[in-house]
């Protein structure tokens, strides 16, 4: 009987030792939980109905991307106009309606059960007839209400969303800058780029000009967009590097031709290495909270902005794990057999180097994403970086500490962080055992 036949690729060896990892597996459908949840926060938690029928019309207000609603009555003509983000549907009469599971929105009152309603306290509802009753099990707060009566687990619902969404994307943009300067680091170090002196030094004095004119200069724009809003800044960024890589190109061709005089035609090395590493221990010097919470506190409240501010601090671990793989790999033998066909540096990087060493990488990003949630968070908590109008797992946080006896204001989102931020390390470590050649049995 024939054996069956094993796959012994490295990819399928690490799916097979991060499924031995319990905690790693079990962490994985937590996280898929979560993003379910993220994803489908507007269906789950919506003072609008996802289905509703009145007056003969059949509405959506809870998916649809229209605000308004304008029709006819059938009963006396008259032209009848719905606003859905306004109405207060449990006061209507309504000929039938399914409403999500939870039936409140985030940032949305409850003045009946307003100043800090617990889970298990009596609560209160106002019927279409304009009677207080005691609430029907199926508008319950089921975890309490803030001192402004806003429903708890509509917050949570949709802080998953935020939380996640600015862990994720924040580390996307430390990934690129840490994987791009890295790589270079790595794979170029200190001897391995040549060039002639004139270019050389015409190129460094090009960039020290270009930095000045694409961001010294434009200091006043950059500054005027953080206050504005996060477009804002996205676009005079990548105004300032198209400026600052269209100095840089004149200079670099410039430098060809300076490169062709005798005196400065000797070949000189570029310590990618060095400049890549320099820049990397001057950020780990500086105290990256402080840093964070510096520019939050200048910039306007934003996501955005916020996304872009951990990112452009988060890269330099990135950046060490790549640097560090590209140094031990660029010397095997399928790179040198790569350069010894006369593939370009580009390609022998982007499509054998790369590939092979981004394991550690994905590591650092998976603890990462834990410490950017952590931080928008803690951000939250304080009250910088965030609009004030965005409900964060940070800002529940910061409502419990105006009243210790809302045990829920603490707990509930206390409990959110946490095992948010565990499972992504429990993930990462999962990730480094699998991804270590060296614990294979």
């Amino acid at each position: 009987m024939a054996e069956k036949q094993t796959d012994f690729s490295f990819r399928a060896y690490a799916w097979r030792q991060f499924k031995k990892n319990k905690p790693a597996k079990i962490s994985m459908y937590v996280l898929l939980f979560l993003v379910v949840i993220a994803v489908l926060a507007p269906v789950i938690a919506n003072d609008q109905p996802l289905f509703v029928k009145y007056k003969g019309q059949t509405l959506f207000p809870a998916l649809s991307f229209a605000t308004t609603a304008e029709f006819t009555d059938p009963e006396t003509g008259e032209a009848v106009k719905i606003q859905y983000d306004i109405t207060d549907w449990k006061q209507m009469e309504l000929e039938s309606v399914i409403w999500a599971p939870v039936t409140y929105s985030p940032g949305k009152t409850d003045l009946l059960n307003s100043d800090y309603v617990g889970p298990n306290d009596e609560q209160t509802f106002r019927d279409i007839d304009g009677d207080i009753i005691q609430m029907p099990t199926r508008f319950t707060h089921w975890l309490g209400t803030s001192k402004r009566g806003e429903d708890v687990m509509a917050g949570l619902i949709h802080g998953t969303r935020i939380s996640l969404t600015i862990g994720i994307l924040s580390m996307g943009i430390a990934s690129f800058l840490g994987i791009l300067l890295g790589a270079l680091a790595g794979y170029f170090g200190d001897n391995k780029l040549r060039t002639t002196r004139g270019s050389f030094w015409t190129f460094v004095l090009g960039l020290i000009i270009a930095y000045y004119y694409a961001f010294m200069v434009r200091s006043y724009n950059l500054a005027d967009a953080l206050a504005k809003s996060g477009l804002a800044v996205g676009g005079q960024l990548l105004l300032s590097l198209l400026i600052f890589a269209a100095i840089a190109f004149v200079f670099y061709k410039l430098g060809q031709a300076i490169g062709r005089i005798s005196f400065f035609s000797a070949n000189v090395n570029i310590p990618v290495d060095s400049i890549i590493s320099r820049i990397i221990e001057i950020l780990i010097s500086l105290p990256r909270l402080i840093l964070i919470i510096a520019i939050a506190a200048i910039a306007k409240p934003s996501l955005v902005n916020l996304m872009i501010i951990i990112g452009l601090t988060a890269w330099t671990e990135i950046a060490r794990f790549t640097r560090a793989e590209f140094l031990r790999i660029r010397n095997l033998e399928y790179i040198q057999a790569a350069q010894a066909l006369g593939f370009s540096e580009f390609r022998i990087i982007l499509k054998h180097a790369l590939p092979n060493s981004l394991a550690p990488a994905f590591v650092a990003i998976a603890f990462g994403i834990a410490a950017a949630i952590l931080i928008e968070s803690g951000l939250s908590f304080l009250g910088i970086g965030v609009p004030h109008d965005v409900v964060t797992w940070g800002s529940l946080l910061f409502a419990g500490k105006e009243n210790f006896s809302a045990w829920w204001l603490v707990i509930f989102p206390g409990l959110a962080i946490f095992i948010t931020v565990t499972i992504y390390n429990l993930l990462g470590e999962g990730l480094r055992d699998a991804l270590d050649p060296r614990l294979k049995k």
